[in-house]
């Protein structure tokens, strides 16, 4: 546990005047309703809510300290920043005993993939015998045991709080996935990674950044010395080689062939991949026991991550081939059925493209895919998943998780995106459309439920949220299917 630390010790971090009492510090929080005795608040301005209004209800909780942009009529100490924001980490950091700098911390950052990689660094990790520690869009474990999160990356102080919680268990390594709003929204300031990585860019969360040029620019901001000591980049992407000549720092280049780390004698299966990883002039063999070419990406981006933390590239061999399936990313399910079903959380056009282009690379019969958008997210992004979806033979399209829109009108601008002569269908009841996708499947086809993944509900206007997870669902659906057709034997 760290000293004890006070408000003169987080002004100093801060940089900015202390005067007053000066009492001990037990945790920070920009929630109010979080606050416990002996907590500094940090009174964060918010897109709808901001934290000044809540200084009172922070205080009858316990604050002995306040971070505000506007003082206050209190009694308790003030630090006046003049972005609370900014300074909720450094905040949480300092009191936490800045217990990023304990463990190696490697950040994965880009559009898609972010959740692979870090599972994959995790299973190398494991299969090393040291404690990993995981941050992401599926939760987080520490030392094996689960966390919920609410978000991909937390926010500054439950973030810190998280990595305190890590180093009390003895957590060597942690792979973290960084979002672009994290980054934008200084999520993980008080953080000094060890390693940072970029999978790759496509269009994807326009309705927060204004084009791709902030949203690629936010990305590159992790890449500096201030951030991070190595770089590991994978650039067969476009965003990716303009990175790897822009950024500023030491990196590692990854890609297919020409790369630091690189593949050769690819061999992609349904059940999985096999292939020859080339790294520091060495040749390792992996079996990588998930399918997908772009998973062979993943690995790659993982292995480099892990030994420019100091690892050895036979770890990176050995755990990737003893990789555990990731949910909802690219999943095989398994069920008793003449057609391959796999489920995965595919919900930009980039990576609906290329969920499909692998299958279709496998040469099956007819690809039907059961796809939606979110609502309240990008828009401009819908017809172009309607494109990308389209390559398949076969499209149902759903409901995703609609939030606040109107299914119906989310479908038809998905739509637009099709083809003259397209074969579709429009189901917007979720599970009725995976019914429908799986009683249609012949031998040897191939079904894609996409744009959920692990999700566990559905989310609705006024922030409700049903119970429904494409993994249970295809199953039961799948079961009355079958069970009808016995019966009918």
């Amino acid at each position: 546990m760290p000293a004890d630390v006070t408000v003169a010790d987080v002004a100093a971090a801060l940089g900015v005047p202390s005067q007053g009492p000066n009492p001990i510090v037990r945790d920070v929080h920009h929630n109010s309703a979080a606050v416990t005795p002996g907590s500094l608040f940090v009174a964060v301005r918010g897109v709808t809510r901001d934290g000044h209004e809540y200084v009172d209800a922070a205080l009858a909780n316990g604050a002995v300290a306040l971070v505000v942009e506007e003082p206050s009529d209190t009694e308790v100490p003030q630090l006046v920043v003049p972005n609370a924001r900014a300074a909720l980490g450094v905040a949480a950091a300092t009191v936490h005993g800045h217990p990023a700098d304990q463990m190696v911390v490697v950040g994965v950052t880009g559009t898609n993939g972010k959740t692979t990689v870090t599972h994959m660094i995790e299973s190398i990790v494991a299969a090393a015998g040291r404690v990993p520690g995981l941050i992401g869009t599926i939760g987080a474990r520490v030392a094996g045991e689960a966390v919920e999160l609410a978000r991909t990356t937390p926010e500054a102080s439950d973030l810190q709080r998280l990595l305190a919680q890590m180093a009390v268990a003895g957590v060597e390594v942690v792979a973290l996935e960084v979002s672009s709003h994290a980054l934008a929204l200084r999520r993980v300031a008080g953080v000094c990674f060890e390693v940072v990585a970029f999978t790759n860019l496509s269009q994807d969360h326009l309705d927060f950044h204004s084009d791709m040029e902030d949203y690629y620019l936010t990305k590159a901001a992790l890449f500096t010395e201030e951030c991070s000591h190595h770089g590991v980049v994978w650039t067969d992407d476009p965003y990716g080689a303009r990175l790897a000549g822009e950024a500023q720092l030491p990196l590692t280049t990854v890609g297919i062939t020409a790369a630091d780390v690189a593949a050769t004698d690819v061999v992609s299966r349904l059940e999985g991949s096999s292939f020859t990883m080339i790294i520091g002039g060495e040749r390792h063999k992996v079996n990588l026991p998930i399918p997908g070419r772009f998973n062979i990406a993943n690995a790659l981006i993982a292995a480099a991550c892990v030994v420019a933390s100091g690892m050895t590239a036979t770890e990176a061999a050995r755990g990737l081939s003893l990789l555990p399936a990731v949910p909802g990313r690219f999943e095989l399910m398994p069920i008793e059925s003449p057609f391959t079903l796999i489920i995965d959380y595919a919900h930009s056009p980039d990576a609906i493209d290329a969920v499909i282009t692998e299958v279709r690379a496998l040469d099956p019969g007819r690809i039907t895919v059961v796809v939606g958008a979110g609502g309240d997210r990008d828009r401009d992004k819908r017809p172009l998943m309607g494109a990308a979806a389209a390559r398949a033979d076969r499209v149902i399209l759903t409901s995703d998780n609609p939030r606040s829109e109107d299914p119906a009108r989310i479908a038809s601008e998905v739509a637009t995106g099709f083809a003259p002569g397209s074969e579709y269908v429009i189901e917007l009841d979720r599970r009725r459309a995976i019914h429908l996708a799986l009683e249609t499947a012949g031998p040897g086809d191939v079904v894609l439920v996409l744009g959920k993944g692990h999700e566990p509900g559905q989310e609705f206007a006024d922030g409700r949220v049903e119970p429904f997870d494409d993994s249970v669902v295809v199953t039961e659906e799948w079961d009355t299917i079958a069970a009808a057709a016995w019966g009918s034997s």
